[in-house]
């Protein structure tokens, strides 16, 4: 009983550190991480009334990379974010943008207040059972909540084998495209998937420069973080698809979307 409650307690340490771990990094994270294609922000929104532009919350919205995706699709956006390096990251980059500090499990916005909640790349980091029922406050009746991830498509050979050698002692288990459970919650109605091909144009370095923004690589020590961002572009140059110049990243966005419940 006391090895598996000392288990859970530092697995539960390690997912606060990795959360945490992106402010110091804010300006690469936003340099190299890539953008959301525009059809699966679309299909996360398209159950949301579009005239007048509807208002969005982009939560956990970091540096800004889903923002301007949402804006780009028409919407008005509000962003939350906890982390005072991010959301500097945002503000510089999107002026305009209305960027309050927040977290998912207490956001700063009053009931009733927002057509849709999008979480680009965040859901995982959320305390769910405290923050569906913050979704369903400051939803409209109805409204949409929509989590995305962009991950690197393991499908293709080249691209499964980099995600073996990039793994430290900090990874979490790949992120499934095809969910064996989808979240549920009694505020809300049945989530619905769907995935999206995307891509991210790179060159050896810069990808390796990608990774060395992944939470798994920022909370490790210093020299394991220099060998596996290490064994990365080693293994870049040694492959014909990435060895020279820039290369298209497969990727695949991944979303899951459901409505608030109006009953």
């Amino acid at each position: 009983m006391g090895n598996t409650t000392d288990r859970d307690a530092s697995k539960r340490a390690l997912h606060a550190r990795r959360a945490a771990s992106f402010g110091a990094n804010a300006m690469d994270y936003a340099d190299h991480r890539p953008d959301y294609p525009l059809a699966a922000i679309r299909w996360a929104l398209e159950q949301v009334p579009t005239v007048p532009a509807p208002i969005v919350l982009d939560l956990g919205a970091g540096t800004g990379k889903l923002t301007e995706g949402l804006l780009a699709a028409g919407a008005s956006v509000i962003a939350v974010e906890p982390d005072d390096g991010m959301r500097v990251e945002l503000m510089r980059r999107l002026p305009g943008v209305r960027a309050l500090e927040g977290t998912a499990e207490a956001i700063p916005l009053p009931d009733r207040s927002v057509d849709a909640i999008v979480a680009g790349q965040a859901f995982h980091w959320f305390d769910q059972q405290r923050a569906f029922p913050e979704f369903a406050r400051v939803l409209q009746k109805g409204g949409v909540f929509a989590a995305l991830w962009n991950t690197d498509d393991s499908r293709v050979d080249w691209v499964a084998e980099l995600g073996r050698i990039a793994r430290s002692t900090a990874s979490s288990p790949p992120l499934e495209l095809a969910p064996a459970a989808l979240p549920e919650h009694p505020l809300f109605e049945a989530f619905e998937s769907a995935n999206f091909p995307h891509s991210q144009r790179r060159t050896a370095e810069s990808l390796t420069a990608t990774i060395g923004t992944h939470s798994h690589t920022l909370v490790v020590p210093a020299q394991q973080r220099a060998e596996v961002l290490g064994r990365v572009t080693e293994y870049l140059h040694s492959r014909p698809e990435t060895a020279e110049g820039e290369f298209d990243l497969p990727i695949v966005t991944l979303v899951l979307r459901t409505a608030r419940r109006t009953g």
